[in-house]
């Protein structure tokens, strides 16, 4: 691949008006999957000294292609001309900000939009262009390649009282940017598969690039805009709170549906669609009625009410699949649906795990959950020993954290001050710590153990955040007697809702952190073991 790629790799150091050419030509031009200008001025003004200084200010990638992109993006403000659809154009896949700062800067038309710099020579520094009176000194940038008007500006220079000084800084400036040359790669004619494992390799602005933002611009024309559809689907997951899902997940979810693989080969394929337009909306419909079933399952069934505390990607992916080829699970189907969530979920299954190891998992999935084939559940996982829990800590984007929240959640938990059932669609809505309360606080084990974890799983339980503020550094062996002395009769039922040992089972008057996690332990494995095993 490297070499074959290699062979239609150029590299050229053109200089930056000829560049400022080809982009006033439409001869440059930058894909709507590229993100708008969002330099600062301050930034707009260090890239022209790094140019005034000879400086390298990096190098532009470039895509050379036939295929016509969606191009909704121009230079910065400026629009650009319109190129004969048989006349390759060169896509910018990296370095759109620098490029907009020079030929805003530098090619632009006087009194254009956009960035307008001028270079003041007696303060040797570049400053962005002001309305009203230019001084003699400040010379406009966008004059650079205009000759009368260098020209012009040069012979009005000479009345300056420090000319010869100034003059001989203004020569200099000319000298280095007329000479300024920028290192070019261009890939020429590599297809949209090729292209795609190297642009979503490209993170040095820190944008986030992905194989969707591709495909859009890819398939994209007057009558067809996947854009449009992967928003058709979003919308209708707004209601359910999963309006903010990615695009590049709702292409996996259309590929699942489509070809049975969430691989990139066959996410690039959808793009086979953009002159089947009925059967793309076909496709679409079908997906997207998958997916509200998916995400209504992932509420209902499993208390995820939002995306946040999905434990991975591939749960929504491979549900919808399931959905699509199935819309009504039998209850033996939907408790292997179950076994397979909580057991990938506390397994981490899908941690790290490539496209093409989910799709193997489409195979199995239809055996074990389609087909009813027995015999399987043990390749999702199994659940987890004591001395593992006592090692989970709680981290945000750990699948075991967020699946032993759902635990609790699917426990249907109360609230340990008053007893009052805690509104979990509302806490699990969006992901908020506060809604989290460490048992033993953590001001408090600073405090008096200072080299313990302090955000062990066994640690955390469901709490408001008033009712956090309320117990605050208190030690255990105080404030939890007190509230199950509150509780009175319902203490056992509050305390077994947040998986926590009951007063006969445990003496919290004698609370400490060891022996409260392994009173506690034995609960949530038990825990863990029957939601792996398929439990409502």
């Amino acid at each position: 691949m490297a070499a074959h790629v290699g062979s239609r790799l150029s590299t050229a150091t053109p200089y930056i008006k000829d560049l400022n050419t080809q982009v006033r030509k439409g001869e440059i031009k930058v894909p709507q999957f590229q993100r708008p200008f969002v330099w600062g001025v301050a930034q707009a003004l260090d890239l022209l000294d790094s140019v005034a200084n000879n400086y390298p200010i990096g190098s532009l990638l470039l895509w050379r292609t036939a295929d016509k992109l969606a191009t909704e993006r121009n230079i910065g403000e400026f629009k650009l001309p319109e190129t004969e659809d048989l006349t390759p154009t060169d896509y910018v896949l990296d370095g759109q900000q620098r490029m907009t700062v020079l030929y805003s800067a530098l090619g632009a038309e006087d009194e254009g939009i956009g960035f307008s710099a001028v270079y003041d020579l007696e303060a040797e520094k570049f400053l962005e262009e002001k309305p009203g009176e230019r001084p003699l000194h400040h010379f406009p940038m966008r004059w650079l390649y205009q000759t009368t008007k260098l020209l012009n500006f040069r012979t009005a220079l000479q009345s300056h009282k420090n000319a010869d000084l100034l003059q001989e800084r203004f020569d200099a400036l000319i000298e280095v940017f007329s000479g300024y040359q920028i290192p070019v790669v261009t890939l020429r004619d590599l297809t949209i598969e090729e292209v795609c494992p190297i642009f979503e390799r490209i993170n040095s602005s820190g944008t986030d690039l992905s194989t969707f933002d591709l495909m859009v611009a890819a398939t994209w024309s007057k009558g067809f805009d996947l854009n449009e559809k992967v928003e058709e689907i979003s919308y209708s997951l707004e209601p359910k709170n999963y309006g903010e899902i990615k695009g590049t997940t709702v292409l996996k979810c259309l590929s699942v549906v489509q070809y049975e693989s969430a691989n990139r080969e066959r996410v690039i394929a959808l793009r086979g669609f953009k002159g089947s337009p009925d059967k793309m909306d076909s496709l679409v419909d079908r997906t997207r009625k998958a997916l509200l079933r998916a995400v209504d399952q992932l509420a209902t069934d499993f208390k995820i009410h939002s995306l946040s505390f999905l434990p991975y990607e591939a749960h929504l992916v491979i549900l919808t699949y399931i959905y699509a080829n199935n819309p009504n699970l039998s209850a033996q189907a939907l408790r292997r649906v179950r076994q397979w969530f909580w057991r990938t979920s506390f397994s981490e299954r899908y941690r790290g795990a490539p496209d093409d190891f989910v799709t193997r998992d489409l195979q199995a999935i239809k055996s074990f959950v389609l087909k009813g084939e027995d015999g399987s559940e043990e390749t999702f996982g199994t659940g987890l020993t004591n001395a593992e829990i006592k090692k989970m800590v709680f981290r945000k984007n750990n699948s075991r954290s967020r699946a032993f929240i759902l635990a609790l959640a699917k426990n249907n938990p109360k609230n340990l001050t008053n007893g009052n059932t805690i509104d979990t669609s509302e806490a699990l809505s969006v992901y908020n710590r506060k809604q989290f309360h460490h048992i033993f606080p953590e001001a408090f084990l600073k405090r008096t153990a200072p080299g313990v974890e302090r955000s062990n799983l066994l640690n955390f339980c469901m709490l408001a955040a008033a009712d956090n503020n309320r117990i605050s550094d208190r030690d255990p062996k105080d404030y939890l007697p007190e509230l199950i002395g509150d509780l009175g009769l319902h203490a056992d039922d509050v305390l077994r809702s947040n998986l926590m040992p009951t007063a006969d089972e445990y003496d919290y008057t004698m609370a400490e952190l060891g022996t409260f996690f392994d009173a506690r332990v034995d609960i949530v494995r038990r825990e863990i073991f029957r939601l792996c095993s398929g439990a409502h």
